[in-house]
């Protein structure tokens, strides 16, 4: 027990610093390292109290899938030029009222979640949902999952589905005045193609057709 509550604390603050330097680090490279340190000590975390699917799902969905692509767009993105026009005090002051708003909504949720059993306690008291200790968290997740809530776990996959078939019209679109690669045709290539041997004459450039 002892061990247990000192493992629980040290996950603890190291989610919770962690999730401090995402907001507090200058630079957006080392805010996503303390991201992905964040995700593992949450799923440490849940792993902790016996939520071993939750934490699973953690390490794999978000710091697997998420924060690693989060990671490769912020490397990609030229962050250091637009850095002042984040910041300006222009372009910072449309969007910090809505940043406000959604704060503020975000707030009172959580309030209305974690206060939800002191001012209502029937809520919970209608879960008829009984632990059975003979099977693990695991399958007794998905008994509820797939009997109960089968419909809108077949929606939300359906959800998921249209998002991708959109995202991937969207790729495919063709529009003007912007170039596009072509993937067939840069490895369908022969060498011949690509490279272009010319004899150059003593003390003469070469001329590169347009």
């Amino acid at each position: 027990m002892i061990a247990h509550a000192i493992f629980f604390y040290v996950f603890s603050t190291i989610a919770i610093v962690s999730a401090i330097m995402v907001t507090a680090s200058k630079n957006t490279v080392h805010s996503v390292f303390f991201l992905i340190l964040d995700f593992i000590s949450i799923s440490c975390l849940f792993i902790m109290i016996g939520a071993e699917f939750l934490g699973m799902i953690m390490l794999i969905v978000y710091v697997g899938a998420v924060a690693v692509l989060f990671l490769f767009v912020v490397m990609m993105l030229n962050v250091t030029q637009q850095k002042n026009q984040w910041f300006s005090s222009d372009y910072s002051s449309k969007h910090i009222p809505i940043g406000l708003i959604i704060s503020t909504i975000i707030f009172f949720e959580l309030i209305i979640v974690i206060g939800g059993w002191k001012y209502k306690p029937e809520l919970f008291n209608s879960l008829d949902y009984s632990l059975n200790n003979e099977i693990s968290n695991t399958h007794s997740l998905g008994q509820v999952l797939y009997t109960d809530y089968i419909h809108i776990f077949q929606m939300s996959g359906m959800i998921l589905l249209i998002a991708m078939i959109g995202a991937i019209v969207l790729t495919f679109r063709q529009r003007s005045g912007v170039k596009k690669q072509s993937y067939f045709k840069q490895i369908s290539r022969e060498r011949t193609e690509g490279i272009e041997i010319k004899d150059v004459e003593t003390n003469k450039g070469v001329k590169i057709d347009d």
